[in-house]
């Protein structure tokens, strides 16, 4: 942890786990008070306390990420206790395994209303306090699956196609006032949801199915939260400032080097 945000005050969509939770705590050891929600309560609180750990004003407040009123609610609540609003991280999403044959209308329903109307509904929500606090900073989490072919992932990659579009845009709109607007794409991150995911698809066979999806990105290992979180900071931080409207892949080289 390398950057100051002593005074910054950061919502994190998505912070009980995983990068989220990385995200979130790398900010609180900077310095920042921090606010998150997520729909598991107990793992939020369990994060949250861990935040306040660092000596930090933390905040977290359960919320769907497809429910509007939820999240209105919290975006309110997070800059009354902080605050105000310098920076949003909008982490939350959920995957699906499936292509355009297998993936059910349902399926496709549930993903866009996670992973892109979540999205829509933070960033909107927070726009009128970043404007209010002379602008600032919002993160989107993307993915390599929006601009490269991976095999059954229809659902997940057209929403992660329409972050990195809703990026461009929201940086366009509103660099005038101050705002930057940017995206994270990673590779293969080793988080919960992928050994959440192999032991339900691959019982039995976790290990040589973790070793196969490792293999896949040039570099021969799935990152870290914490090295997609170093990310997040500097884009996030005034060493970012100049930037905005820019997609950051962070993939072990999956998507630049052919082997």
């Amino acid at each position: 942890m390398t950057f100051d945000f002593t005074g910054k005050k950061v919502l994190v969509a998505g912070g009980s786990r995983g990068i989220g939770r990385s995200i979130a705590l790398g900010f609180a050891a900077g310095g920042a008070a921090v606010s998150i929600c997520a729909r598991n309560a107990a793992g939020l609180e369990a994060t949250r306390a861990e935040i306040a750990a660092h000596g930090v004003n933390a905040h977290a407040l359960p919320a769907d990420l497809a429910n509007q009123a939820q999240i209105e609610a919290w975006v309110a609540a997070a800059a009354a206790a902080l605050g105000g609003v310098d920076v949003l991280v909008n982490n939350a999403g959920i995957a699906h395994i499936g292509n355009l044959g297998s993936t059910s209308p349902a399926d496709f329903d549930r993903l866009f209303a996670v992973n892109v109307k979540g999205l829509f509904l933070c960033s909107q929500a927070a726009l009128p306090k970043l404007i209010e606090d002379g602008g600032g900073s919002i993160l989107n989490m993307c993915s390599v699956a929006a601009t490269i072919g991976i095999p059954d992932r229809f659902a997940y990659s057209m929403t992660k196609g329409a972050t990195l579009s809703m990026t461009l845009s929201i940086a366009r709109d509103y660099v005038t006032q101050g705002i930057r607007c940017n995206c994270i794409s990673p590779g293969r991150v080793h988080t919960p949801f992928v050994d959440g995911f192999l032991a339900k698809n691959y019982p039995g066979q976790e290990q040589e199915m973790f070793e196969k999806l490792a293999a896949t990105q040039p570099i021969g290992r799935m990152g870290t939260p914490a090295e997609i979180a170093e990310m997040a900071y500097f884009i996030s931080s005034d060493a970012g400032k100049f930037i905005t409207g820019s997609n950051f892949t962070v993939d072990g080289g999956f998507s630049g080097i052919k082997m």
